[in-house]
């Protein structure tokens, strides 16, 4: 089993750990670490179709044919010591083509998720449109950079909102900076809307949100409540938020199953507005993060089993 990720990703570890329970031979790897502290060689042709050879760090020599499986988690950017600039950028791309491309071409493997599929999942925009089709609630939507066009969809929705597609970059100092979804109006809007891409959508009344996080077919559901109604659950205190288990509709059950399918996903974490109305709870598609965060979870335990699970599928024994 090869976990792709940086050194310092707690969520891996959990998944680490119950293959460790079921004595699963595990290396774990940073391609960012390319140097003496990671050395590999890959070979293909003379009779063979795909790729062999060997991947070494300080702890494990692993061939690439015997590895059965692959978590794709969070590994870090390339980087390179090198002060030449143009040196660096060679460095950093031969690096991510190599060696990069070698760890996604492994043969006979399942990866959970493949980091191409992730990428193709990783829009917004395509994430909206493909739960709009398999039957989800989605609220109404704009893209744009039009500063009129923004200024129509804020007035005709007494309640929009703002989202960041990505979020902010890093500061200077290197600390993560978050943009939060916030309320916005027609008056907010100025000329400098033109220079990027923004989304603005309906606000849903909500009265409280739903994590789903789904791993192969199994499916956990947590309802997230905060002390003040917040707009955006993820800005307040994270310690202070109450969780309860939740079951989600068996028609969004098929909806997650097909949407995965969709993207060649084995796993995703979904986001979604939970609203009140005559006929039952209304569940709204928020976003689908295709390499989300499900550590803090009160069934982090169970969703950890429910990895280690699909991860030795059909070659484990």
């Amino acid at each position: 089993m090869l976990v792709v990720t940086s050194v310092e990703d707690a969520t891996a570890n959990m998944v680490i750990e119950a293959l460790n329970e079921r004595q699963v031979q595990v290396a774990r790897v940073d391609p960012a670490d390319i140097g003496t502290a990671l050395t590999f060689s890959g070979r293909i042709g003379d009779g063979h179709d795909s790729w062999g050879g060997q991947l070494r760090t300080p702890s494990r020599d692993v061939a690439l044919q015997n590895i059965g499986a692959v978590y794709w988690r969070r590994p870090s950017p390339w980087r390179s010591d090198l002060a030449d600039p143009q040196a660096k950028q060679f460095v950093m791309t031969e690096a991510r083509h190599g060696l990069g491309g070698l760890l996604r071409s492994l043969p006979n493997c399942r990866y959970v998720n493949h980091p191409a599929s992730t990428r193709r999942a990783d829009f917004k925009v395509t994430q909206l449109q493909v739960a709009a089709q398999l039957g989800m609630n989605v609220p109404t939507t704009l893209v744009t950079n039009d500063l009129a066009a923004a200024r129509d969809f804020a007035s005709k929705h007494e309640q929009a909102v703002y989202k960041s597609f990505r979020g902010a970059s890093r500061t200077v100092d290197g600390y993560a900076a978050t943009i939060w979804t916030q309320p916005i109006s027609a008056d907010d809007l100025d000329d400098s809307l033109s220079m990027t891409a923004h989304m603005f959508q309906e606000e849903i009344p909500k009265s409280s949100d739903a994590r789903v996080t789904v791993v192969g077919r199994n499916v956990f559901a947590s309802r997230i409540t905060t002390i003040d109604g917040d707009l955006d659950w993820r800005s307040g205190d994270w310690t202070a938020l109450g969780h309860a288990p939740l079951e989600v509709p068996a028609t969004t059950v098929k909806a997650l199953h097909a949407y995965l399918d969709h993207f060649g996903l084995v796993f995703g974490c979904f986001d979604f507005a939970l609203g009140d109305s005559d006929a039952g709870e209304v569940w709204t598609f928020m976003e689908c993060n295709p390499n989300g965060q499900w550590g803090w979870l009160p069934n982090f335990d169970g969703i950890a089993q429910a990895f280690a699970d699909v991860l030795l599928k059909g070659w484990w024994s």
